[in-house]
């Protein structure tokens, strides 16, 4: 097939290359075809194909990705590309390759990725919080696709759905490559583990959550058990939270539930305990304003319980940016349910700011 013929002749001139660099970024990639197939939580159509990749970050960690190509694409030409990054706590498989899936079919090539220490990505421990090295992956995948001989270094942007939302934004502060941001029911992370949701968190309460994540590391230093914190719940019960619920019927069941290769179905979502106050550090949204000209287009639901954050994202940006809001549609909802989600918005959207 001449799109995977391309893609191993690319491999072999960047692994003979004389650039000792590029030789120690480049992971090979390993080439499948797996249209027709159905996953758990997304479908690869018969009109693109899914193949497995592996790249490494600015920290020499690797990170593994599905590049996802338009069957017919005509791979002498280069092409608009965009980077899809998941919900905090989950793997590419759980609502990134919705995304990476669905605008591949409308003709740009994609990459969904693990973020570093989550799913098939490199990072020890596991499920470690590291929001800097999140957004580098982000910029990493940036990396993995512009220097694909059918991509357009100029054509590049990128979609963060929850949490990635706000890792994509730090990322597109200090990286004018990303020339088009969407972020989708995004969380601001730093403010979320900061404030709560709607600033319910006091700040006595705030630093006891620190504390006794700082007593933890005495604990680990001295080669105790890791442990974790927040996450979804796995089990309901009469005084479980609506927010909860809404995350167990994605994350607990059939619908959205997915494990990666040795990894437990009891970490899912749940970050390490010593690691999880990182994010009280992270502030996203600050100079936000210095991404413009670059567009910004941020979607959440009218129902969703982050709206918040979106909101807040669009009110400190500069133009131009959009602050789309879907009708009877909660956080969780703009995962998967691709009859809520807007991909005729976010096709327009790239199409405008990724034209050549």
């Amino acid at each position: 097939m001449k799109i995977l013929s391309s893609i191993l002749v690319t491999l072999i001139a960047i692994s003979g290359t004389a650039c000792n660099e590029a030789k120690q970024r480049e992971v090979n990639m390993v080439v499948s075809d797996t249209s027709g197939q159905h996953y758990t939580t997304f479908t690869v159509s018969d009109k693109i194909t899914m193949h497995p990749v592996r790249f490494r970050n600015q920290y020499n960690m690797e990170v593994a990705g599905h590049l996802f190509m338009p069957r017919d694409m005509d791979t002498s030409r280069k092409h608009a590309a965009i980077v899809v990054g998941h919900p905090m706590g989950a793997v590419k498989e759980q609502s990134a390759n919705v995304y990476a899936t669905h605008m591949a079919e409308r003709g740009f090539v994609t990459l969904s990725i693990d973020l570093s220490f989550w799913g098939e990505s490199e990072g020890q421990p596991r499920n470690v919080v590291a929001p800097d090295i999140y957004a580098e992956d982000f910029s990493a995948a940036v990396d993995f696709l512009g220097t694909r001989p059918f991509i357009d270094r100029e054509r590049i942007g990128a979609i963060g759905v929850c949490g990635s939302g706000s890792f994509v934004i730090s990322a597109a502060k200090i990286d004018p490559r990303l020339k088009a941001i969407a972020t989708v029911s995004m969380y601001d992370m730093g403010a979320a583990s900061r404030n709560a949701l709607h600033h319910s968190l006091t700040v006595e309460q705030r630093k006891k959550i620190i504390a006794e994540a700082s007593e933890q590391r005495y604990v680990e230093f001295g080669g105790g058990a890791l442990r974790y914190t927040g996450g979804t719940v796995h089990m309901l019960n009469d005084s479980t939270d609506p927010i909860q619920r809404e995350f167990y019927a994605f994350y607990r069941t059939p619908r959205g539930e997915y494990t990666p290769k040795g990894s437990s179905p009891d970490l899912t979502t749940h970050p390490t305990l010593t690691s999880n106050v990182k994010f009280m550090n992270f502030y996203p949204f600050n100079d936000i304003e210095t991404i413009s000209p670059r567009p910004l287009l941020l979607i959440t639901g009218d129902q969703a319980h982050s709206r918040e954050f979106s909101e807040d994202a669009y009110k400190r940006a500069a133009t131009p940016k959009e602050l789309l809001i879907v009708p009877n549609a909660g956080h969780v909802d703009l995962y998967d349910k691709t009859d809520l989600i807007p991909f005729d918005k976010l096709t327009a959207f790239f199409n405008q700011y990724l034209a050549r």
